[in-house]
């Protein structure tokens, strides 16, 4: 039998299992996506697999193409993917948000805001790792269904990952970890079953609350998978055993997974409503991009954003009370559920570089240092327009930064962001700019609005391999910054 690695918590009923069933079981533990991954359709080493989901294989199999029989598979138990914190942080969370029920939002404003630090499995290797991807990926989006490529986007997850301290290739690892160096973070992302099997442990200084958040959570079902026909006799042997009463209170008493049969009386600490059930991508592709713009604790990397804004004297007025309004959002101001995943976040740095027909200043801020937010607003609202626009030549300025900043460090992640609301009629052209940067792997991300070239803005970012959106008809300029925070 192929196995989840949280399921070693079985390994005692497993004697019990072969006395009552002549069916002994001969255990392979793995971590859950790493178990999905050796499901090769068609081509199993194992008779069967027990698995806490099951979903990433049956992801893989559809996009396999393959046309054979599909194993059987049967649901055993139930837990959910939630969050355990501290008493003292969930608090702090609640008064900060201002939510008696926090959602993954929360977690993530909180984390980005330097509030909130936890442990995560690793997604690449771990089934609760990446169900809380996926949460947190599918609440970023807004759009109440299933994940698809073009709403998962790394620049909605960066606040999240900041708070991320801990993590292990599976969750047993974690919480091991986790009793280790207690004041390495302030919860858990883990199944249900596990955090109220940690808090009744006795190893924890204090119990962990457990919050399930009201944007929804993956739910896990630990499905056995029928992979070899010949075994279906033994097969049912096991389901059916596993199946009954008095197992399912057994499972439920020594793993405090909740049991399948409504008649089996709940354990008091598992009668909490888990509220929405989540959909899990169904496109391999959508998993392949969550864990591509996973970043784990201790990469070494850092962000930095350079922000080139038009100061032209057409943006004075509303257009510049907008963009101010846009970096105040920003940096904590928008307490919508989409603000609170593409607010500036902990460790970020943003260079704001104003132009008109030349540089009229540039300044750079580190989120999380005492008065940044506030310096940085302070300096987009300062005043000092210019009667030129010379967009390109600022943007060669950003990018002869960026290289300075690569140059210094070459895991930093630089990305730019330029927003102009006319047209350019100073400095290099566009074309001598392309001709100057063609080379370069810094993208740029372009906000058009008032009356810029929306043509000729998206002609050149798509050759730096970023893109513009238009603030003027579609979006707010909120809104459009929202949509491409730097993110490559």
């Amino acid at each position: 039998m192929l196995a989840s690695s949280d399921l070693v918590d079985i390994r005692p009923m497993l004697e019990e299992l072969r006395q009552k069933t002549g069916v002994e079981l001969e255990m392979d533990y793995r971590g859950t996506v790493q178990a999905n991954e050796a499901l090769e359709p068609g081509h199993y080493r194992h008779d069967v697999a027990w698995l806490s989901s099951d979903r990433y294989f049956q992801v893989k199999l559809k996009g396999s193409g393959y046309e054979g029989v599909q194993p059987l598979s049967v649901e055993t138990m139930f837990s959910p993917v939630v969050i355990g914190l501290r008493r003292g942080t969930a608090e702090r969370l609640r008064r900060v948000t201002g939510n008696s029920r926090l959602s993954w939002a929360d977690i993530a404003d909180g984390a980005a805001r330097g509030l909130l630090r936890f442990g995560m499995a690793d997604p690449r290797t771990d089934s609760n790792g990446l169900a809380a991807l996926v949460g947190v990926a599918t609440a970023a989006a807004g759009t109440g269904s299933v994940l698809r490529p073009e709403d998962v986007s790394c620049d909605r997850l960066r606040g999240f990952f900041s708070g991320e301290t801990l993590t292990a290739e599976t969750s047993g690892a974690l919480v091991e970890k986790f009793v280790a160096a207690q004041d390495d973070a302030d919860g858990l992302i883990d199944h249900e079953s596990a955090l109220l099997s940690l808090n009744a442990s006795g190893r924890l200084r204090e119990p962990l609350e457990i919050i399930y958040p009201q944007d929804g959570i993956v739910m896990s079902d630990y499905p056995i998978l029928l992979l070899n026909p010949e075994k279906r006799a033994a097969y049912d042997k096991v389901v059916n055993w596993l199946k009954s009463a008095p197992v399912q209170k057994e499972l439920m008493e020594r793993t405090l997974r909740r049991p399948l049969d409504p008649e089996v009386s709940r354990d008091p600490r598992l009668r909490t409503p888990v509220g929405n059930a989540l959909y899990f991508p169904d496109q391999k592709k959508v998993i392949d991009k969550l864990l591509a713009n996973y970043e784990s604790p201790g990469t070494g990397t850092s962000d930095q954003v350079l922000f080139v804004l038009d100061f032209s004297a057409s943006m004075k007025g509303a257009r510049i009370a907008a963009l101010r309004a846009a970096f105040a959002g920003l940096g904590g101001a928008d307490d919508s559920p989409t603000g609170k995943f593409v607010r500036f976040h902990r460790g970020e740095v943003a260079t704001v570089i104003r132009f008109g027909g030349r540089v009229l200043g540039e300044r750079s801020f580190t989120v999380g240092q005492d008065g940044s937010m506030n310096d940085l607003r302070d300096f987009v609202a300062d005043g000092g327009f210019d009667n030129s626009t010379a967009i390109w030549s600022a943007l060669d300025h950003a990018y002869r930064k960026a290289g300075e900043l690569i140059a210094d460090d070459p895991r930093r992640r630089v990305s730019i962001v330029l927003m102009t609301d006319g047209r350019n009629n100073a400095g290099i052209s566009a074309e001598e700019f392309l001709r100057r940067r063609r080379s370069s792997s810094v993208h740029t991300y372009a906000v058009r609005f008032g009356d810029a070239d929306l043509s000729e803005l998206g002609r050149v970012t798509a050759a730096t391999g970023g893109h513009a959106v238009d603030a003027t008809s579609r979006l707010s300029l909120l809104g459009a910054f929202k949509e491409i925070r730097g993110c490559r």
